[in-house]
């Protein structure tokens, strides 16, 4: 089963990947997570990756669409989990496209729906146990910098349910609970 997990920055979704990851066997596929790897890895892919980074610029979705072919082709899995990925209707067209010409198919995108100033204040509150425990937060832990990053989010993100709705695979569960209840959700979605 392949699925994508749709949410604004700080929803969970990568909490609630790891539990798949960690429950049903499935692989996660960080787009950050690939571009680091390849990268580190000096191939031909990680070159290209490490000159585009290297100026500054954004990575083409050739690229990342590249990586994840590799990914699909040399990683056994009982199924993926695409987080960060697509985030335009063109890296959803060529997901689709690639998934074809691999014989797989998209089973499920489900969007981890919050609400966003409690996600602001859960954020805030991340940054400042951080610094009470004497740890460093991380730099976009700020509510100007996350209500920026959830509005960047919704701008290219919306367009992307529509797009899974059309096609029958979009639905949504309540990213608000705890832990354990959004698991429960999204167990039973997948399931359904």
């Amino acid at each position: 089963m392949n699925i994508i997990l749709l949410g604004p920055p700080g929803a969970g979704k990568g909490t609630q990947a790891g539990f798949l990851v960690e429950d049903r066997g499935m692989v996660q596929l960080s787009t950050g997570d690939m571009l680091r790897e390849a990268k580190a890895s000096g191939s031909e892919m990680g070159k290209k990756v490490a000159d585009v980074m290297a100026r500054g610029e954004l990575v083409t979705d050739e690229i990342v669409i590249g990586l994840i072919r590799e990914k699909l082709t040399t990683t056994k899995a009982s199924g993926f989990i695409f987080d960060g990925f697509p985030r335009t209707l063109h890296q959803a067209d060529a997901l689709g496209e690639l998934l074809e010409e691999m014989g797989q198919s998209l089973d499920k995108v489900i969007e981890l729906r919050v609400d966003d100033d409690a996600l602001v204040g859960r954020i805030v509150g991340r940054a400042e146990q951080a610094r009470a425990a004497g740890q460093t937060p991380r730099a976009d832990d700020t509510e100007e910098a996350l209500r920026t990053r959830l509005m960047a989010y919704y701008k290219t993100t919306s367009p992307l349910v529509g797009y899974y709705y059309a096609k029958g695979l979009y639905s949504h569960i309540d990213g608000m609970g705890s832990m354990a209840e959004v698991k429960a959700a999204l167990a039973e979605r997948i399931d359904s």
